[in-house]
């Protein structure tokens, strides 16, 4: 049996999320995020002998933990969820019963300094969850365009002062060089932003925003959206965790797209192209669960079965 996750990370709904991928003992389960592996040791003590995991993740760290597990129902991969139709393909299978996709950053990833997600501890400003491909924090910052910059905080951060953050970091790196951590980018936000939600870290959005557009994280889950449906079975499902709404609305949007019947306008009497989903639930944490995991307080897990081809 799999090792249990570090008692420092707590996987978010997992119960639920247990639930909504409706194991069966033989199911082949995708987990497209295994960051320390809570979900994936839950998915592996609710499968029979005969279920297969496979993992995916694309920071190393998480792919350390899962290569010390010993199952032989289990395996993982280092690669981007995007990239599942692949890893799924080399390993000779067609298709899932279910796959989980938890989206954002982990508690780990956060909680450590050197990776630079977190105004909470001064670090290098990286934010890249892969820190061996992809360019920085620092180093987009350094080069990027002003209106560049402002673009990405408002698009990916919903930041309302996303020009005058911008114009500051345009003038600290003419004036001082570029950034190169994360204290001093929280001071410089901090600095350009006029007020702020109460209790919100001023650099809040500036960091979500860093990070999301660093690691193409919304047109990843574009793709890995679009290559789960590709790859489920009928009744298969489909479970998506999101912590914030750029996330959530392109989880929704996907679903409902592709649970409504399609009718080609040319022909309106014809049958219209069939349902390839049928939304079954959103859930959010229960209040014992934020108070237990403050990090749950934003989730949203919504579900999804596969209808006949």
């Amino acid at each position: 049996m799999a090792q249990q996750e570090s008692t420092a990370h707590r996987p978010v709904l997992l119960q639920p999320c247990i639930e909504g991928l409706a194991l069966r003992p033989d199911s082949v389960i995708v987990d497209g995020t295994f960051g320390r592996g809570g979900h994936s040791a839950a998915i592996l003590q609710a499968l029979g002998p005969a279920g297969r995991l496979v993992a995916l993740d694309r920071d190393p760290e998480a792919i350390a933990v899962g290569s010390q597990w010993k199952d032989s129902r289990f395996s993982v991969h280092r690669a981007r969820f995007s990239q599942l139709g692949e890893v799924l393909d080399a390993l000779g299978i067609a298709v899932v019963d279910g796959v989980l996709l938890d989206l954002g950053v982990s508690s780990p990833q956060l909680d450590d300094a050197s990776r630079g997600f977190s105004f909470r501890a001064d670090g290098p400003l990286d934010m890249r969850m892969d820190p061996d491909h992809g360019i920085s924090a620092r180093a987009w910052l350094q080069q990027a365009d002003e209106r560049d910059i402002a673009r990405a905080l408002r698009d990916y951060g919903d930041e309302r002062f996303a020009v005058p953050i911008a114009k500051a970091i345009a003038a600290r790196r003419q004036e001082r060089g570029p950034l190169a951590s994360t204290a001093e980018l929280a001071e410089l936000v901090a600095g350009a932003v006029k007020t702020r939600e109460p209790g919100q870290n001023p650099a809040t959005r500036t960091f979500q925003a860093l990070r999301i557009f660093v690691n193409a994280e919304l047109e990843e889950l574009e793709q890995a959206l679009e290559g789960s449906l590709n790859l489920l079975e009928p009744q298969g499902r489909l479970v998506v965790i999101s912590f914030h709404s750029l996330e959530d609305r392109i989880v929704k949007q996907f679903i409902a797209k592709h649970a409504r019947e399609v009718v080609d306008r040319r022909a309106p009497f014809a049958s219209g192209a069939p349902l390839k989903l049928t939304a079954l639930e959103r859930v959010k944490p229960s209040a014992d669960e934020v108070v237990a995991n403050p990090r749950a307080r934003s989730a949203i897990m919504r579900v999804a079965q596969r209808t006949a081809h």
